[in-house]
């Protein structure tokens, strides 16, 4: 997945709206766990590091089951003079419970404090006991002498630091040695830098005998075979040599089966499969068996299975599908010509086996027939970069995709609602970008009808709010396949002390929000909540088909450069804590009526916390840098910047926002829209304050 984003930094005053002034109040934002990773079947105490303040922590919140994390280290207790200010407790320690059927893997991480919910900190559960670097080891000489299997944890944590660490092995024993580090740090709000692992394996005299950089994505994995009994020696440091306190990494060093990949990548619940394994250290015949629950929902999965002599193997990254399944078959099918044919719909696992390898499908189309097709392979740890085309019966290309886009960059390719030109025969092919192949260049091949539907996001996986006060929630929705109708949103899981506004994404726009209202007497709490959208889609005939989607949220990253970008989440967490900077944000109406060509003034006015000064802003729209995250207007209707006072300086508290729509403003119908009130927390980051649902209807000419 690319994490590079497009930034241009608008000198012009009006187009650069963000306050730099910090808030006294911040949420805090979680900037590393150590050590990282913790073992099934154990408690262990971890510390976590964090900007802005931890105290008063009081709940840990840990994504999937089998982990359960509690608040080990008291809160602070001693005030700061400053009355209403907590104290800058950036270090806590964390007690994780492991259950012994566990899957391993990377868990989310979140931490409940008065002043918030954090951002997102991982943790990885791991099989082999947990090793803590100690220091000094940044030399052979020096080097840290550990047993192995183990998972070594530690942090890159300054610019030269070579960590080193002296293992004892057989001969004839391999030994996998699988590290993460840069994938930790995704999720890490303000990490704008972020580790380049390499590692490299030494004999006794410091000479290298095998070394890895890029396995899985920026992450090393190295497995070597060692042919004399002897002392050796594990270093890992920054490919750059760079280095940064919160770098901080595990490897897991094991003789145990280790797989990367597996074939057939997808599997059918209820159904038991024989997956072909690839990877190290494996048993003779190279498979294990697997079957899943028949109630297992459909996507990405990961999954263990048990070999043929009672070990059980490493997470298996897996795809869960109850489409028709089909198999590449033995044999040529890399041309047009020896397509192997496929119905409509087939989920199809296959190989790209060797260099130069590609693979064709054929089908039967009737013209104006519409069709989607979607490759999973490099988002679940396959190997294979795939460049996807369908092509005519003269092998003529009339649609390609290498790397799929939504939100972000894929590089599994997709086509979506490609209509057959004409009826007969077409073919489907895929292919290594840069034409590799070998065992682990598995992927899943999904052929399927195009149906209408939607996807949806939320701007942030976190609100929060204090007593009495309000937020918002923007969520943005993807269209596919022509569905261009109403969503409604709804939020489920919410407590009784708040209260849920829900809003409507309009026919054929994009962004909605729902607006949170805390009870003046709701208590401290945390709580997970789901974001669900509705609509329906009406065919020719007048039959409705009823579609709905729950919502991925996704939490905010400090790009460099100032630029704000997201990454997937997997909770969405509401918290209700202390008085916040801001009061209350009110507004002077709750429904205006806008003509074409008109314009109207909503006066806001803002109650500050005592003794809070700095700068707030005012905004009907959520954006940065010139960008929009949420925008819920009616189509046609802006803000208009110069006629608003957005900008509300020292002790101001009433600012204003002028509504205008253009003369072409189409009508619209009491459009639930938020206005907002921003203190920032840094460039990107800000806490928002909302008043009541305004309501925004644009009248016919």
């Amino acid at each position: 997945m690319s994490r590079i984003c497009a930034l241009c930094i608008l000198l012009a005053g009006s187009a650069v709206r963000v306050s730099l002034a910090d808030a006294e109040v911040s949420y805090p934002m979680l900037m590393s766990i150590s050590p990282v990773a913790v073992q099934v079947g154990r408690t262990s105490e971890c510390e976590v590091t964090a900007r802005y303040s931890l105290d008063g922590a009081y709940q840990v919140f840990v994504t999937g089951g089998g982990v359960n994390g509690e608040v080990a280290s008291p809160a602070a207790t001693q005030k700061e003079k400053r009355p209403g200010r907590r104290p800058p407790l950036n270090k806590l320690k964390v007690r994780f419970k492991v259950a012994p059927d566990a899957l391993p893997g990377v868990r989310d991480v979140r931490i409940a404090t008065p002043q918030g919910v954090s951002t997102l900190g991982q943790l990885v559960v791991v099989r082999e006991p947990v090793v803590r670097e100690s220091k000094p080891n940044d030399s052979i000489q020096s080097a840290e002498a550990v047993t192995l299997p183990a998972t070594i944890c530690g942090a890159i944590e300054r610019a030269e630091d070579v960590d080193v660490f002296k293992f004892h092995a057989l001969a004839g024993a391999g030994w996998t040695f699988h590290v993460r580090c840069q994938r930790l740090e995704n999720k890490i709000h303000d990490l704008q830098e972020h580790a380049d692992p390499i590692i490299t394996v030494r004999n006794a005299s410091g000479a290298v005998l095998a070394v890895n950089d890029n396995y899985f994505f920026g992450d090393p994995l190295l497995h070597y075979r060692f042919t004399k009994t002897g002392d050796y020696y594990l270093e890992i440091r920054d490919a750059r040599y760079s280095g940064n306190p919160y770098w901080e990494y595990c490897i897991e060093a094991t003789d145990r089966p280790f797989v990367t990949n597996v074939y057939p990548s997808r599997v059918s619940p209820g159904v038991p499969a024989r997956l072909h394994l690839v990877g190290y250290n494996l048993p003779p015949d190279m498979s294990a068996s697997l079957t899943l629950p028949s109630n297992t929902p459909e996507g990405l999965q990961w999954a263990i299975a048990q070999l043929s002599d009672g070990q059980w193997t490493n997470p298996l990254p897996i795809v869960v599908s109850r489409l028709p399944e089909v198999l590449e078959q033995p044999g040529d099918n890399n041309t047009p010509e020896r397509a192997q044919r496929v119905s409509v719909p087939s989920g199809i696992c296959g190989r790209i086996e060797s260099k130069g390898d590609i693979d064709c499908y054929s089908f039967e189309a009737k013209a104006g027939e519409r069709f989607s097709f979607e490759v999973v392979a490099r988002e679940h740890q396959s190997a294979l970069d795939s460049v996807l085309r369908v092509l005519n019966d003269k092998g003529q290309t009339l649609v390609e995709n290498d790397d799929w886009r939504d939100h972000f960059v894929h590089a599994d390719s997709r086509i979506e609602n490609w209509s057959a030109p004409a009826n007969g025969r077409y073919v489907v092919e895929i292919r290594d970008l840069h034409l590799r192949g070998g065992p682990e260049y598995v992927y899943y091949l999904k052929i399927t009808h195009s149906e209408p539907a939607f996807t949806l996001e939320t701007d942030t996986d976190k609100t929060l709010l204090a007593p009495g006060t309000a937020s918002v929630i923007f969520a943005r929705a993807s269209r596919r396949n022509g569905f261009e109708g109403e969503i409604l949103l709804s939020a489920a899981g919410l407590p009784p002390e708040i209260t849920a506004h829900c809003g409507r994404i309009l026919q054929g726009a994009t962004d909605g929000c729902i607006i949170l209202q805390a009870a003046p007497n709701a208590k401290l709490q945390a709580t997970n909540i789901q974001v669900v959208g509705s609509g329906v889609y009406r065919v020719k005939s007048g039959k409705e088909i009823a579609l709905s989607a729950t919502a991925r949220p996704l939490q905010e990253i400090y790009m460099p450069g100032g630029g704000r970008y997201h990454y997937p989440a997997e909770m969405h967490t509401v918290s209700v804590g202390d008085p916040l900077d801001l009061k209350s944000v009110t507004i002077s109406t709750t429904s205006i009526t806008l003509k074409p060509g008109e314009s109207r003034k909503v006066d806001v006015t803002i109650q500050r916390k005592d003794g809070f000064n700095q700068n707030v802003t005012l905004d009907a729209i959520y954006q940065h840098l010139g960008t929009y995250f949420g925008n819920c207007l009616p189509p046609g209707v802006k803000v208009d910047e110069r006629a608003s006072q957005t900008l509300l300086t020292g002790n101001q508290s009433k600012g204003s926002i002028v509504l205008k729509a253009s003369a072409d403003a189409k009508p619209v119908n009491k459009q639930q829209v938020a206005i907002m009130a921003h203190v920032s927390i840094n460039f990107v980051m800000k806490m928002t304050y909302c008043g009541a649902p305004l309501f925004v209807t644009v009248a016919p000419k």
